[in-house]
């Protein structure tokens, strides 16, 4: 019978000279084992370059002459070098992995940055030709940008805005004021001449009223942020009031042309009724609208699509017919 001298081991096959466990060449149980104290081993928290090394002190203290291994025994090197190999195959992997992630970011990078220059060159066209859109809007595209004065007015004395007789309604210049008239059952909008009436981060007033005390329907009102998508579809927030026998007010938005409700008809007594002018004024500062009527605050939202970039704007539905004048805006 063999032993190791290092892990203690034994064995019964008299060919075997080398342990299994560390590679210490055996000694037989006739021999007595060393009298100096043996080194601790720990297999399990060693790396195996470490037990390598800590092989050459035990086979100097061992009493047998240590003797080459069969080269079929040493198992250690090649599972040595294959590690080394499996590591560097994964290093050349992760780098190819991270080269092709960076070239996707960059991609990412350059085609979001054609897309905004994309879009701010088509920001940048004006067409102040005035349509009729789809929902029966008569509207102005202004969608150029560029540098604005700190404030500017118009007292409609001077023929700026879209006039003539429209499918969906009519328009037209009397006594320096703007008037509007609707179709029945629909509604009409008309935006600013040009990008001088644009409304981002801007105070914009306007006073409205209705002719002959005969409040349109379903109300008129003040635009702020206009402008057409690509597909000539509205785009706005509007403060339309109800000057009736109870006065109210609603908030509205246009998206895509579609018009749908923000704040539902609310009554309030800041409203003027019958034939008395009321001062509408939306204040537009980032993402946030605020609406006053008549210097009073009524309401607040958030612009939650980003409309910020358009011009101010008119609004009357039915056909009542309304009257504004004296537009202004300070930025």
């Amino acid at each position: 019978m063999k032993r190791c001298p290092t892990c203690q081991r034994t064995y019964t096959d008299a060919s075997l000279n080398f342990c299994l466990e560390d590679g210490t060449p055996l000694i037989s149980d006739a021999l007595p084992p060393p009298s100096f104290p043996q080194p601790e081993v720990r297999q399990q928290q060693t790396p195996l370059l470490n037990q390598v090394d800590q092989m050459a002190p035990t086979r100097a203290w061992s009493p047998v002459p240590p003797m080459p291994p069969p080269r079929k025994k040493s198992s250690a090197v090649w599972w040595v070098l294959g590690g080394l190999v499996v590591a560097g195959i994964l290093l050349v992997g992760g780098a190819v992995m991270l080269l092709a992630i960076a070239s996707m970011s960059s991609n990412s990078n350059t085609n979001a940055n054609l897309n905004t220059n994309v879009r701010n060159s088509n920001s940048r066209v004006t067409n102040r030709n005035t349509n009729i859109n789809s929902i029966g809007t008569n509207v102005s595209n202004t969608n150029s940008t560029g540098s604005l004065p700190a404030s500017m007015s118009d007292d409609f004395s001077e023929a700026k805005w879209g006039a003539g007789n429209y499918s969906y309604g009519d328009t037209w210049y009397a006594d320096d004021e703007y008037h509007m008239r609707s179709k029945s059952k629909s509604y009409l909008v008309m935006y600013a001449p040009s990008n001088d009436y644009n409304t981002e981060d801007a105070t914009v007033r306007v006073t409205a009223r209705s002719v002959d005390g005969t409040s349109p329907l379903t109300g008129y009102g003040l635009l702020v942020h206009g402008e057409k998508d690509k597909s000539g579809g509205l785009e706005d927030y509007a403060l339309l009031i109800y000057t009736g026998s109870e006065p109210q007010y609603e908030i509205i938005k246009h998206k895509a042309g579609t018009q749908t409700t923000v704040v539902p008809w609310t009554k309030s007594s800041v409203i003027r009724s019958s034939t008395s002018p009321n001062l509408l004024e939306v204040r537009a500062k980032g993402d946030e609208l605020t609406f006053y009527i008549n210097g009073q605050y009524v309401n607040r939202i958030t612009d939650t699509e980003n409309f910020k970039r358009g011009v101010a704007g008119l609004y009357t539905s039915d056909v009542a017919e309304v009257a504004f004048d004296d537009l202004e805006i300070e930025r």
